[in-house]
This record gives structure tokens, C-alpha cells and sequence, in this order.
């Protein structure tokens, strides 16, 4: 969770920050990290207290062999985006079945749980086991745990070894 205050004019953004281990079970049910269930939280527009949260879960073919979770806020201007699109152009068709087609509102239950369907499990190669949750701002993925690590660390890792000894990443955010 990040919490960003700015001088003169105080706004907090909550998002999705971190990394957590959670067991999905033979019948796909998994928690969700109680930080990120709290942004999940503040960005339903329809939740109080009492009420279970809902998210988007995005596992489009683009995604190769990871999962994306939204809020429902971020995927309405996600929504909004595309249907902001011309009518019948090329961007909107594919973008709609992409995102919007392949995507599914999911609710989290009153113990932080939720169910993953199986074929959802089957596009990450797990039935039961160990996932990879990240936090990345506006969302967070979802990971085999061994798929995270021979692809995403493995090439950060190449990455970060092929740079400078001085090389500091937030420069690649320029100055601004």
C-alpha cells in the first residue's frame, strides 16, 4: 500500500505495492494479501463496511502466463478507455476481447478468500500450490511461483547485472 501526500493539496492514493506467497487449493481457493484486499477496498465504489469487495481478474491471451488484477475503479477507465475508441476500428475490437472479454468480476468472501475457476488455474500450469502475488500501482499480477522466478527475476536479474555500478533505475523516470 502507498500512501502519497502532497503539499498544500493532501491526497492519499492507496495501490497495490509489494510481493506475497499465498496456497491456492485444489478447488482454487486463495486469500488475498490483507494489504492489497484494503485497496480492493477503498476503490469499490459499492463497498462498506460489511460488505465483500469485488476485483476484476484480467487473463487475457497477452498475458501469456500470468494474471492481472484490477480494482473496480481501475477497470472502469480501463472500460472507459476502450469504449472512448471509434466505433469498429481495428484497436477497439481487439482491446474489447482482450481486456474486456477476458476479463471476470470476482468477490472476495468475509475471510479474505476468493475462488480462482480452473481455467484460469490451467492458463498459469497450476492446479494446486504455490502463487506469486505482486503489487505493481494500478494492479497486481498473479504467478505460478516457479514461472515468476525463471522469467521475471531471472531477467531482472540479467538486467540489473548488464547496467553500470552506478546505474540508479530511477533515472530511467528522467527528470521531472
Amino acid at each position: 500500500m502507498t500512501v502519497r501526500l502532497r503539499k498544500a493539496k493532501w491526497t492519499v492514493v492507496l495501490s497495490f505495492t509489494g510481493e506475497h506467497t499465498q496456497k491456492v487449493d485444489g478447488k482454487g481457493r486463495m486469500s488475498i494479501p490483507a494489504d492489497f484486499r484494503r485497496v480492493l477496498e477503498s476503490q469499490d465504489p459499492d463497498w462498506t463496511d460489511g460488505l465483500n469487495p469485488r476485483m476484476y481478474l484480467l487473463y487475457g491471451d497477452h498475458l501469456k502466463k500470468e494474471l492481472h488484477v484490477y480494482t473496480v475503479a481501475e477497470f472502469a477507465k480501463l472500460v472507459d478507455m476502450i469504449n472512448a475508441l471509434p466505433k469498429g476500428s481495428d484497436a477497439k475490437k481487439k482491446l474489447s476481447h482482450l481486456y474486456i472479454g477476458q476479463s471476470m468480476r470476482m468477490e472476495i468472501d468475509k475471510d479474505g478468500r476468493t475462488v480462482m475457476p480452473i481455467r484460469q488455474r490451467e492458463k498459469l500450469g497450476l492446479k494446486d500450490g504455490e502463487l506469486y502475488f505482486r503489487g505493481v500501482g494500478d494492479h497486481f499480477e498473479i504467478w505460478k511461483s516457479e514461472t515468476f522466478t525463471k522469467t521475471v527475476v531471472e531477467d531482472m536479474t540479467s538486467w540489473l547485472n548488464s547496467q553500470g555500478d552506478d546505474f540508479d533505475p530511477l533515472s530511467l523516470l528522467g527528470e521531472g
